[in-house]
């Protein structure tokens, strides 16, 4: 009990000497299971709710375009984890999630990174409606070992200051440093179906720690 005492004495000491910017929150969920609170996106004809996941395109018809369901909220530097599966064509089929991203206005499309997802761009980071190009992948040997096709898989993505982090399925991919002082560091987050494909995509155990902000480029 007494060196219980002492560690919450020192914390408290700690906590109130350091500021407050230098402590990361406690992760948190993203989606409640049941809703959409807190997301923005096309629900009524892309995007639904099924056994506790965020679902979005079909195996029956082709996907007609990108579609993204985003948060409301923006996010600056954080850990993300998401669990992810994907159906369909592997040859044909393409989803991500988004982060640090903006909404083109008055479009479908978004501006931003993306953990890319499907084809051969398992594990890779993305610049989506910007760059329009791979800035960072992984090998394919090792992705052979990692992708769950057909299965469930997870990211988490780490975002600190100007470098960007990529693990999937717990094997890191990506090591990434943004040397493009322009590219913002904040923005939504979003999860995507690609379009020109009969593709499916389920997206569930979302959850996001804010973590103190770093000093960018």
């Amino acid at each position: 009990m007494r060196s219980q005492s002492l560690r919450a004495c020192l914390l408290a000491l700690l906590m109130g000497v350091l500021p407050g910017h230098l402590w990361a929150a406690e992760p948190i969920s993203l989606f409640d299971g049941k809703t959409f609170t807190g997301w923005e996106g096309d629900t009524a004809k892309t995007w639904r709710i099924e056994d506790g996941s965020i679902v979005g395109g079909s195996l029956e018809t082709v996907v007609p375009r990108n579609e993204f369901l985003s948060t409301v909220k923006r996010y600056g530097d954080f850990e993300l984890k998401v669990q992810f599966k994907l159906l369909g064509d592997r040859k044909q089929v393409n989803a991500g999630v988004q982060f640090r991203t903006e909404r083109i206005p008055n479009h479908h499309e978004v501006i931003g990174y993306q953990a890319d997802i499907g084809q051969g761009y398992w594990g890779a980071l993305y610049d989506e409606s910007r760059r329009n190009k791979v800035l960072a992948q992984p090998p394919a040997e090792l992705l052979a070992k990692l992708v769950k096709h057909d299965d469930w898989n997870e990211y988490t993505i780490r975002c600190e200051g100007p470098r960007i982090r990529l693990w999937l399925n717990g094997t890191l991919t990506v090591d990434y440093t943004e040397n493009d002082p322009k590219i913002p560091a904040t923005g939504i987050i979003a999860v995507q179906v690609h379009g020109g494909a009969k593709a499916k995509v389920a997206y569930k155990a979302i959850t996001i720690q804010e973590l103190p902000a770093r000093n960018s480029r």
